[in-house]
């Protein structure tokens, strides 16, 4: 597959991607590398990954990271209430010893997350670390081993490789810099906000049926707003609840109705600093400019 048929594939299921994406996921597919995908809340790059996965009909095995992410969340952790179970039941038979302990650690008291359910699929999934710049840098530790060797060291059962490699997609929003040797291991690709002509490609796409006026105004009102001074400048996902709204409330044109189009933007602005800098006044500007 070319990164010209991997675009048309990724298309196919809504996600417009330009030429740098589309090039940047054919290469960590090619490699098998894990692809780093920077840039603000609300570009799209989780997104990236689950179109991925619907393009390939395979399974997006997602772990989510925060602060105090540690390796019984991410990795596996025992089964622990299965286990006390076990040595209970062992004990009423009659059973002690070596015996139990190596049936209480074995395969069926492993309870699987994320990252090594991804390396024991059959079939290569996608695996998507989102907001990795959430985690502490020292969860980073516990990716390499896997980034680099895709496999797994359980104390109580030894290294455990990869049945199949996943294809492993990394997010950051860029909150806190990212340790050298995880960036080493990864190819790299910067997501900003779309241009004109790519977001209105993915609101054609995304919101079937919205006239072609009112498109080109709402790409326009939301890419100015963009330049506006806020605490949260919208994304993709904004733009089409935005458009979506206007559509639903059976507006067609944004200078026609001041008080509906002001609280429409509820879909564009998600802080009261936002919503308060932006009154009728300035909404109207922005409009009159997409007209």
């Amino acid at each position: 597959m070319t990164w010209t048929d991997l675009q048309t594939a990724l298309a196919a299921e809504g996600y417009v991607a330009n030429e740098d994406m589309a090039v940047a996921l054919h290469l960590a597919l090619s490699l098998q590398r894990p692809l780093l995908l920077e840039g603000a809340a609300g570009v799209g790059k989780t997104e990236v990954a689950r179109v991925l996965a619907a393009a390939r009909s395979t399974a997006l095995i997602r772990l989510q990271c925060y602060e105090g992410l540690d390796a019984a969340q991410a990795i596996y952790e025992w089964n622990y209430q299965r286990q006390l179970l076990a040595i209970r039941a062992a004990s009423d038979a009659g059973e002690t010893g070596r015996a139990v302990e190596e049936r209480i650690f074995s395969r069926d008291y492993l309870l699987e997350r994320p990252l090594l359910k991804a390396i024991t699929q059959e079939e290569p999934s996608v695996l998507l670390i989102d907001e990795i710049d959430r985690a502490d840098e020292e969860f980073e530790a516990f990716l390499l081993e896997m980034l680099a060797d895709y496999q797994i060291t359980v104390p109580e059962l030894g290294t455990i490789a990869a049945t199949s490699i996943p294809i492993v997609i990394l997010t950051s929003n860029g909150t806190r810099d990212l340790s050298d040797a995880l960036r080493r291991r990864c190819l790299f690709a910067y997501v900003d906000y779309p241009d004109r002509e790519t977001e209105l490609a993915i609101l054609n796409t995304r919101c079937h049926g919205i006239e072609t006026r009112l498109a080109h105004q709402v790409i326009e009102f939301v890419q100015a707003l963009r330049k506006e001074d806020l605490e949260k400048v919208p994304g993709i996902a904004e733009t089409l609840d935005f458009a979506a709204a206007l559509m639903g409330l059976g507006i067609n044109d944004l200078t026609r109705d001041p008080a509906a189009l002001q609280a429409t933007l509820t879909t564009l602005l998600k802080t009261q600093a936002d919503r308060a800098q932006i009154t009728t006044e300035v909404s109207q500007r922005l409009a009159g400019k997409a007209a």
